[in-house]
């Protein structure tokens, strides 16, 4: 199972909806919580490249995103094999040649 790490704050309806989606797949997470100390917020912006929304979602140390780009994983049929729950699908070498230049999930 893959190690999962959520950047999340209060009043957040999208870091709700990740830990929904990751509930639903009976995935355990680590949620960090912005805000708790000066520690946690400086390496969020490190980790993030300091973004300023949330969630920002991390798996097995590998930056995803937020709750969209999770979203558009589960959609690909992508999350399942990153959170260690399948095997990693039958993905042409184009296309994964075309994600690390882009960043985008096709």
């Amino acid at each position: 199972m893959a190690k999962v790490e959520l950047y999340t704050n209060r009043g957040c309806g999208a870091c709700v909806n990740a830990k929904r989606l990751l509930d639903s797949k009976g995935v355990a997470y680590d949620e960090i919580r912005l805000g708790s100390s000066r520690r946690t917020d400086s390496e969020f912006r490190v980790r993030t490249n300091g973004s300023k929304t949330i969630p920002q979602i991390f798996i097995d140390d590998e930056w995803i995103g937020g709750f969209e780009e999770l979203l558009k994983f589960d959609n690909a049929n992508e999350l399942d094999w990153r959170l260690g729950l399948s095997e990693r699908p039958n993905v042409s070498f184009f296309t994964r040649i075309m994600r690390r230049l882009t960043g985008r999930i096709y």
